[in-house]
């Protein structure tokens, strides 16, 4: 099995800057990812960036590459310690969970730290998605910026998870309507957010693609929305109010 990395240039600290305000955790994914985490006292969350989905009632420890993600976190939010999950600063079985939301793809060696995680914790709750339902069911990709599937092609997502982690439980995640947390999915019903800058610049999928690519895409997507054509094309979405994207929300246990 040939494991894919993220061999991106600008990473957080440069793309990160500003992302608290626009990356609110939705709570109705925060239920289900808190339910996955079952009764688990004590959490590792790796790749934590501003803090979305930390629990306050147990806890938890944050693990974070990007110091600008570290410091958008809230004075309130965990512990936070500046790192990369294939170095975890941990002993064997210090936590009974780890955490890792929309994070493994960016990770320098996927493999070595999905078996860190293992390493440090009981059951692993990892959010990421499978590219091939998000490419075929979101429209910004299909037909504006199909260059996502080529870059989404290279990195570590729901199959390699799953693999790695010998993982048997991949759980959908719809995506909201009105989802609080603005991720590259979140605005399948909205599309005009994706004409404000600071909305691209908090979705890296978007934010690390060439910005001429970019700007032709947002600049078509803007004549189809003055025009109608957007919504003559999706009028089957403007009454729908959950769509499954892609995005999974994997568990496993260490062997």
């Amino acid at each position: 099995m040939q494991v894919v990395t993220d061999s991106s240039g600008p990473t957080y600290d440069e793309i990160g800057v500003g992302y608290r305000a626009k990356r609110k955790p939705d709570p109705r994914w925060a239920a289900q990812i808190h339910s996955a985490l079952g009764d688990a006292r004590t959490v590792l969350n790796v790749g934590a960036g501003a803090g979305s989905y930390e629990l306050t009632d147990r806890s938890v420890i944050a693990l974070e590459r990007s110091r600008i993600m570290i410091d958008q976190r809230s004075p309130a939010a965990a512990p936070a310690a500046q790192g990369t999950a294939d170095r975890l600063p941990f002993r064997d079985k210090q936590f009974e969970a780890a955490l890792a939301v929309l994070t493994v793809h960016h990770w320098p060696d996927p493999a070595h730290g999905l078996a860190e995680l293992q390493r440090v914790s009981n059951r692993q709750v990892i959010v990421t998605w499978n590219p091939e339902v998000f490419a075929e069911r979101m429209w910004l990709v299909s037909e504006y910026l199909p260059e996502v599937v080529m870059r989404e092609a290279t990195l570590a997502t729901e199959v390699t998870i799953v693999e790695l982690l010998g993982a048997t439980d991949s759980r959908v995640l719809p995506v909201p309507f009105d989802c609080t947390d603005g991720f590259f999915g979140a605005y399948w019903r909205r599309p005009e957010a994706f004409l404000d800058p600071d909305v691209r610049r908090a979705i890296s999928g978007i934010a690390l693609l060439e910005p001429e690519k970019v700007e032709r895409a947002i600049a078509q997507l803007e004549e189809d929305l003055r025009s109608g054509t957007w919504q003559q094309r999706h009028q089957d979405l403007l009454d729908a109010t959950e769509l499954d994207l892609g995005y999974r929300l994997v568990v496993a246990e260490s062997r």
